[in-house]
């Protein structure tokens, strides 16, 4: 088996993908995103939010720029028609087409250093993690396919969070502890922008947030963290002795 601590490996996974084209692209994407997409060049990823204007989370997507009127995002399986719904919503006199399609993928974990031509920069984009589209393109064959539960103990240790399993679409960006890698700070208005700023701009911290925490061998997700009899979390994804959970403010795990 696998080291999943330090070896390369792969695993197939499923993306809902978008992809907006036309003029109005960027500027429209700009408008709707938590990420800076005005300053994207071609080639270049970023990891955002789409949000309602209440702040609450749509999606969490990956934003890429194929080419200056051309920009594709990703998200896990199940969301991207939700994704297109909000997205259309602020859809007027916009020169942007939407196109929505599940594709099979190549995610590769623990590669860092490896270059892996035509991959996209995943997770935190520190060079660790990647992912492959096209399914012509060959590995290296040092990288050997891997297991779900080596992708979920990367996923852990890199401290990333996925829709549908540690985010849900009740959670507002603060929560997820990736706000550093899915929002831009100097970028003009988008929809729920105004609660992202205001816990910024005021130092404030919110109710529950995820973490990386260890944990019992017998821990499993769903189940509630308990430290010294009391109740101070939710766990959302457990693999062995580690986990991502969501904590609330003020606990001794917090």
């Amino acid at each position: 088996m696998l080291d999943s601590a330090s070896s390369a490996f792969w695993v197939p996974i499923v993306r809902d993908v978008v992809t907006v084209t036309g003029s109005d692209a960027r500027k429209y994407l700009h408008s709707q995103l938590s990420q800076n997409i005005e300053t994207m060049q071609p080639g270049d990823v970023r990891a955002s939010f789409v949000l309602q204007p209440t702040g609450k989370i749509d999606a969490l997507l990956r934003v890429s720029c194929a080419a200056n009127d051309r920009f594709v995002l990703d998200t896990e399986a199940g969301f991207g028609e939700s994704v297109v719904t909000r997205l259309k919503r602020f859809k007027i006199r916009v020169n942007a087409d939407l196109d929505l399609q599940q594709q099979n993928w190549r995610a590769v974990r623990n590669c860092g250093g490896t270059a892996i031509d035509g991959s996209l920069a995943a997770w935190r984009a520190d060079g660790t993690a990647v992912d492959v589209f096209s399914p012509a393109l060959a590995l290296p064959k040092t990288i050997q396919q891997g297991t779900t539960e080596q992708f979920a103990a990367a996923r852990v240790a890199a401290m990333w969070p996925i829709m549908g399993v540690d985010i849900s679409t009740d959670m507002i960006p603060a929560e997820t502890g990736i706000v550093e890698c899915a929002v831009s700070f100097t970028k003009g208005c988008y929809p729920g922008q105004e609660l992202v700023e205001r816990m910024d701009s005021r130092g404030s911290t919110a109710p529950k947030m995820l973490k990386r925490i260890d944990c019992p061998p017998d821990a499993v997700a769903g189940a509630d963290v308990v430290v010294n009899g009391v109740t101070v979390g939710t766990y959302t994804t457990v693999v062995g002795t580690h986990a991502i959970a969501l904590i609330k403010r003020g606990s001794v795990l917090a």
